[in-house]
């Protein structure tokens, strides 16, 4: 499975959650004030909205436990080949009827920018709900990570790969929609091109992206200094690990 990552660039792991577990997420996004605080929109090309709640802190909260938990870090250690920490978390909220697309992009394409000098980074993509194709589902570009880092710029208010770019890159590479139950997990190359399109069904499309950096991954802020690590190693966190 580690050599299909390397090759693909993703993997899915089907199933890691349970519908006990996954419940109790929802109820969060629903009722949960980390969501409800930390929650904008963003805008697709066509100007289509999507919602994303993200912060760059662990705690004693659910979502700190699914971050930290065992089926998700230990993992990430192994694709990844070292030591992690927890860069930040999100969750995804592709409602129905509504929801707007994301634009092609990689995540290092974002992350390159906030001064990481490795792309030694990777996505934990967990499904909250259904992810299909016709509520806008993850699509990926295979083997696309073996591209290295693209030229990003802003396309309505996401940051957006280069789409003269993409579409030479279309041709040449297998375009997989990922669908997903929910409870599974997509892990994903930090540079995988990856992009979803709008949700236009009677289904919600909510997800939860955890992002970890490799330790030995430096920072540079803007003044050209090392940035202090403000992230966590996941290994200070183990009174946390326990599930749900």
């Amino acid at each position: 499975m580690a050599e299909d990552f390397r090759r693909d660039g993703y993997l899915l792991l089907s199933n890691a959650f349970n519908k006990e577990e996954v419940a109790a997420l929802l109820q969060e996004v629903e009722q949960g004030d980390r969501v409800a605080t930390s929650s904008y929109d963003t805008q697709d090309a066509e100007g289509r909205k999507a919602q994303i709640a993200i912060w760059h802190e662990l705690g004693s909260d659910i979502w700190s436990r699914v971050s930290t938990d065992p089926r998700i870090v230990n993992n990430v250690r192994l694709l990844m080949g070292e030591d992690v920490a927890f860069f930040h978390g999100k969750v995804i909220l592709k409602l129905a009827r509504g929801g707007g697309s994301w634009e092609w992009h990689q995540d290092y394409g974002y992350w390159y920018n906030q001064g990481f000098l490795y792309p030694r980074m990777i996505s934990a993509f967990v499904s909250l709900d259904p992810s299909v194709k016709e509520n806008g589902c993850l699509q990926v570009l295979k083997g696309s990570h073996h591209l290295g880092r693209l030229e990003h710029g802003t396309v309505g208010t996401q940051t957006g790969a280069d789409a003269g770019r993409i579409g030479i890159i279309e041709g040449m590479l297998e375009r997989v929609p990922v669908e997903m139950e929910p409870g599974s997990v997509l892990f994903f190359d930090s540079n995988l091109l990856h992009t979803s399109g709008p949700n236009d069904s009677d289904m919600h499309r909510r997800s939860f992206i955890i992002c970890y950096n490799a330790m030995a991954n430096p920072q540079i802020g803007e003044n050209g200094q090392m940035v202090e690590r403000k992230s966590c190693p996941v290994s200070e966190f183990s009174d946390i690990l326990e599930t749900v």
